[in-house]
């Protein structure tokens, strides 16, 4: 019997990245899982791939900074597994327009927030009902590196600090109905979205490196465990979903190498 047997579990940004390696573990441990995806594309592809492996998926198409749609999304589901045990709310990200804040564009902080914090609290807003109703479950919130230091960033860093405080409180509220809420916070990690950003560059080729790629080297070189593979959090979501991790909630998991406990200057952007 595997880990999940029995769970089903809401996943947000389902077609890529970490969400989507979630996906597949959680299923080759026995859960059924709700791909929420924006991007119908890639939602059906990892459904189609769930399903390959023998699992058991649905993609909802879902934009989850619309309460609408995370409302449609949550209530499909409920009705097709008869119960919500897991929400695991990893879409979000941050926008390269994200700069100091005297410069910054006020749709890219809005367009941020709603992402990384509002989404979030919609799944739960909408969610959490069901997950009472089941007698308990598990939320895992996404953070980040960026939201445990400073950084230069300050948008993304504002919505992933907020991610902190609001699953605390999540943690605080519903423990009286078997519901607990962490927080995994990932450093850099090797997903499609991330490969395109920064590795299709030059800058470990380069004479004269920028002072962002000489940054991100001494990263490298001094935190070995400072980049990660989407299934290097996906294991740790599946803990955090299985009841192994009964006695935690309300706590931030840094899975980010070392980083932001160690690392005392962050990566300047190119």
């Amino acid at each position: 019997m595997g880990r999940l047997e029995g769970k089903v579990a809401f996943i947000t940004g389902a077609g890529s990245g970490i969400a989507k390696a979630t996906a597949l573990m959680f299923t080759r441990e026995g859960a059924k899982v709700a791909l929420a995806e924006i991007n119908r594309e890639l939602g059906q592809a990892t459904e189609k791939q769930v399903r390959e492996a023998g699992g058991d998926a649905s993609f909802v198409e879902t934009d989850v900074t619309k309460d609408d749609s995370v409302k449609h999304a949550i209530d499909a589901i409920a009705a097709r597994y008869g119960q919500i045990d897991v929400i695991m709310n990893c879409a979000g990200g941050s926008l390269v327009e994200d700069v100091p804040v005297h410069e910054m564009d006020l749709g890219v902080w809005e367009r941020t927030i709603a992402l990384n914090l509002l989404g979030p609290f919609l799944c739960c807003r909408h969610g959490v009902p069901y997950m009472i109703k089941a007698g308990g479950g598990s939320i895992i919130n996404f953070g980040s590196w960026v939201g445990q230091i400073g950084t230069y960033k300050p948008a993304y860093a504002a919505a992933k600090g907020g991610i902190v405080s609001f699953t605390k409180s999540l943690a605080y509220e519903y423990a009286k109905n078997g519901i607990r809420a962490n927080v995994i916070a990932p450093g850099v990690v090797r997903t499609e979205r991330s490969i395109k950003r920064w590795e299709n560059k030059d800058w470990l080729l380069a004479e004269k490196p920028s002072p962002a790629a000489q940054a991100r080297m001494a990263i490298q070189k001094n935190y070995p465990f400072s980049v990660g593979e989407p299934g290097d959090i996906a294991s740790i979501a599946v803990f955090l979903a299985s009841n192994e991790s009964r006695m935690l909630t309300g706590t931030v998991i840094a899975a980010d190498g070392g980083r932001s406990s160690y690392l005392k200057i962050s990566v300047p952007q190119d």
